[in-house]
């Protein structure tokens, strides 16, 4: 399957490194996610105070559409046509068990509504709708495995209805220190063929 858009480019996170376009542009070794995760904030000049309130799930999804955004130049003063499409397999189970352990015993009931409220995986998607106002189609879908072909479908369908401009779009997974972020942008501009081959190969490689 095939299209007339092109991916512009795409940011993958895992193995302690973060890549953009195939080029390793850090890495932290023998750390875990949480000191892994503020060291790239750190070094890719990330300025939004808010992230480090936000869940892990949120934080990798929030760095790695950043440092996607962050190239493209965007007027983050002005509304931006970009749509999101996420998934991954484990939901917010991350931050589901956090929550769990503080409302489990009734001697020690002490649920914090600031971890309450990232008790779903599409939050992670206003955290970034929020920076770069973005008010376009935004969805977050769970699957067994990486799903290339929906993703290929559902982003060419939003952008053939003029849903979107362009649709950023991919796999954020985390479970305690496993994780990974691949994420591509999608539009008529770029240089790859968006099909689902393509995308495959990028989230393999």
């Amino acid at each position: 399957m095939s299209s007339n858009y092109n991916i512009t480019s795409f940011c993958h996170i895992k193995n302690h490194q973060v890549s953009l376009n195939g080029t390793v542009i850090f890495s932290e070794q023998h750390v875990g996610f949480s000191e892994f995760i503020k060291a790239a904030y750190k070094h890719q000049k990330t300025n939004y105070p808010k992230f480090f309130k936000m869940d892990h799930l949120s934080k990798l999804a929030f760095l790695a559409a950043d440092i996607l955004l962050k190239n493209l130049k965007l007027d983050s003063e002005k509304e931006n046509n970009i749509a999101l499409v996420f998934s991954n397999k484990a939901a917010s189970l991350d931050t589901d068990i956090s929550h769990q352990k503080a409302i489990q015993h009734k001697d020690n009931y002490f649920p914090s509504p600031a971890v309450f409220v990232y008790t779903l995986p599409n939050i992670c998607l206003g955290e970034i709708s929020i920076k770069y106002k973005l008010y376009t189609e935004n969805s977050f879908f769970i699957f067994e495995r990486f799903n290339a072909e929906h993703l290929f479908s559902y982003s060419n369908s939003l952008l053939e209805t003029n849903k979107a401009k362009s649709v950023l779009c991919g796999w954020v997974e985390l479970e305690g220190d496993n994780y990974e972020a691949f994420l591509y942008l999608v539009s008529k501009e770029g240089h790859l063929q968006h099909n689902t081959q393509q995308i495959t190969t990028l989230y393999n490689t």
